[in-house]
């Protein structure tokens, strides 16, 4: 056995590192949490880009509204009432009236507008298709330009223009779903669409999830036949063909989207919605 000198400042620092370490993470420690209190981090929100020019202007549409609902109502009693209507509406390059001139006898009133197509500017505004049933002419249809001024204020691009009816696109076809092989579970959907459409609202509170409140229909409905009944999303979101009437004997074809979930052996459903047939 042989006994060998060691420096005494190693042994003390062999002796001592254990609790320098300890030491030495208390204080980073402390040195974190407080950098976190001063300056926590803050989350990185990223946001997807927004194309502009697929906004439609808010503020622009109901500009176009306003205009159409003013320059399709006169009274040729009155022609100062319709140029008063029109005035803050006009340039000084277009016409008094907006180059409306009245007939020498007769009025028109506007009875409801719609704004059936929009095609948003990049800068703001855009064109607006514009539907107005009146009284006098029927259902017209007028195409306003809107721009946006150098201060934000909407503004006519020019004169208005009648044009045609908006042509639709037919429904596309819908895609082939897997239909439901399950009895319980068409029978708990057919069920809570009864007491859905017609109002019931205790009685179907039965077949809701807990904590689902749904809005029902302001004017109540009889389901008459459940014709189909397919999965959209394997085991959560169904579609539904119905027939219903009203108490007129009026009868509808209608679908609905229906979220479901399987809770202790038994269906319920999570929500009632407008149903998209993609």
């Amino acid at each position: 056995m042989s006994v060998r000198p060691r420096a005494l400042w190693r042994l003390r620092l062999q002796r001592e590192l254990p609790r320098y370490l300890l030491h030495a993470l208390a204080v980073f420690g402390l040195v974190a949490s407080a950098r976190f209190a001063i300056a926590p981090p803050r989350p990185q929100i990223v946001r997807a880009p927004v194309d502009a020019s697929t906004q439609v202007d808010r503020a622009a549409e109901a500009f176009a509204v306003l205009f159409v609902r003013r320059y399709l109502t006169w009274d040729s009693a009155d022609p100062e009432a319709h140029r008063q209507a029109l005035a803050p509406y006009l340039g000084p390059q277009m016409e008094t009236d907006a180059g409306l001139q009245t007939p020498e006898s007769g009025s028109q009133r506007v009875l409801w507008t719609q704004v059936v197509q929009a095609r948003p500017a990049a800068g703001g505004g855009g064109r607006f298709t514009v539907a107005a049933q009146t009284d006098a002419s029927g259902l017209l249809y007028l195409e306003v330009a809107v721009s946006r001024e150098a201060g934000g204020a909407p503004a006519l691009s020019g004169y208005p223009a009648f044009v045609g009816e908006p042509t639709p696109a037919p429904a596309p076809a819908p895609a082939q779903l897997s239909e439901v092989q399950e009895p319980a579970l068409t029978a708990v959907v057919q069920r809570a669409l009864r007491n859905y459409l017609a109002g019931a609202e205790s009685d179907l509170a039965a077949d809701l999830a807990a904590g689902v409140h749904l809005a029902l229909p302001a004017a109540p409905l009889v389901l008459e036949s459940l014709d189909g009944l397919s999965w959209q999303t394997q085991g959560r979101s169904l579609l539904a063909l119905l027939h219903a009437r009203d108490r007129a004997g009026a009868r509808y074809a209608l679908a609905y989207r229906l979220a479901v979930a399987a809770a202790a052996g038994r269906w319920e459903i999570q929500a009632i919605e407008v149903a998209q047939q993609e």
